[in-house]
């Protein structure tokens, strides 16, 4: 739903190359998905920090703690993307109800949801921390589910990231790949129900769905 390219101005006034950032959340990914693989559970907040010194330090730039938390702040400033509002609003008219599933924590989402005006579309923000378990962890997906009383295969899930929609279709929900970033999907990974190049052609796409 949200750009990155808020904290692009950030990177750089720390003393970083625009382009590291996707280097950052790449790694940060990993090592989320590293202490998830060994059992171990850290919030967003944790994991984004040290992997942001990890990559100051690897860069040259000096990891002090005003200077990663500076770079941080910028997540609670990420724009969404131009087609969210009208891919939402189709959803929403067709009657299906829509929530929010984080990586990140529930507070900091439902601003950027405010901050945007995409609230009035979302009817609960559902965060890890609730399981203390990162996506693509299958016990993630569920308990989205039961957090609002449907089966995992009448949930759908709309993620930019194949890994994502990966673990969804892995924990019986539908699986809808929206190209963000990556112009091909995985093909490790299980494939998607319904993909498309805008959050209107997945949600079109979803509404066309039998039953």
């Amino acid at each position: 739903m949200f750009s990155l390219d808020a904290l692009s101005g950030r990177f750089k006034a720390a003393g970083l190359r625009e382009n590291v950032l996707r280097l950052f959340f790449a790694q940060m990914l990993r090592d989320a998905f590293a202490l998830e693989a060994s059992g171990v559970y850290k919030p967003f907040k944790e994991v984004a920090a040290a992997s942001l010194g990890v990559v100051m330090a690897s860069h040259g730039v000096q990891p002090d703690k005003p200077k990663v938390e500076a770079v941080l702040a910028g997540f609670a400033e990420l724009a969404p993307h131009p087609d969210v509002a009208e891919g939402l609003e189709r959803l929403r008219k067709a009657g299906i109800r829509i929530i929010a599933l984080t990586n990140g924590g529930a507070e900091n989402t439902k601003k950027l949801l405010d901050r945007a005006k995409l609230t009035p579309f979302v009817e609960k923000v559902v965060s890890i921390d609730e399981v203390r378990r990162w996506k693509p962890n299958r016990e993630v997906y569920l308990h989205a589910a039961r957090s609002i009383g449907v089966e995992p295969s009448r949930l759908a899930l709309i993620a930019a990231h194949a890994w994502d929609v990966h673990g969804a279709k892995r924990a019986g929900l539908i699986g809808a790949w929206l190209k963000r970033q990556d112009k091909a999907y995985q093909a490790a990974m299980e494939a998607p129900d319904v993909r498309g190049d805008t959050l209107i052609e997945v949600a079109d796409a979803l509404i066309a769905l039998p039953g």
